[in-house]
């Protein structure tokens, strides 16, 4: 991606654009079998002030997918604060809101707002917040917290994603 392309007001969050790539993603939860993943995320800036924002993740063994999210991640201009709409595969959606440390280059949000299909199975999402970091230029860091009906906020998602 070109810088020509990126929006001004994206400049706090212009080092999140691309694609970044993981074979090492872990998931846990308290009442979860500890699992690994792979997956890809993308931040492609079109001219506007967000990134749009998919992420495809795969069993590492059976290639097979495992959890799909489309969004898009908007800044508010002039400022560092930050909403983040996501659309998952599994009929739910989620609004997250914070902001970007542009020195440190982290993210931090918590939910907003959820809504979920009617039919969907309990236990219900009740909460998310996430990080993201860059540890390095090429190198990114992603953690997501989730809270249900019958568990509080726990680490969930962990995984380190190199740019491609």
């Amino acid at each position: 991606m070109s810088t020509e392309e990126t929006h001004e007001a994206l400049a706090p969050i212009s080092w999140l654009a691309g694609r970044w790539v993981t074979e090492d993603g872990k998931g846990q939860y308290p009442n979860l079998k500890d699992f690994q993943y792979h997956e890809e995320l993308e931040f492609i800036c079109i001219g506007q002030p967000m990134l749009n924002y998919m992420s495809t993740s795969k069993h590492p063994e059976t290639k097979k997918p495992m959890h799909l999210e489309r969004g898009f991640l908007r800044i508010k201009p002039g400022t560092n604060d930050l909403a983040f709409m996501i659309s998952h595969n599994f009929g739910l959606t989620s609004l997250e809101e914070g902001s970007v440390d542009p020195v440190k280059k982290e993210i931090k949000l918590v939910t907003a707002n959820l809504a979920r299909v009617s039919f969907s199975k309990p236990p219900h999402v009740k909460k998310f917040t996430r990080e993201i970091r860059l540890l390095q230029p090429n190198i990114l860091e992603v953690v997501l917290y989730m809270e249900t009906d019958n568990t509080p906020l726990s680490e969930h998602l962990r995984a380190v994603y190199k740019k491609v």
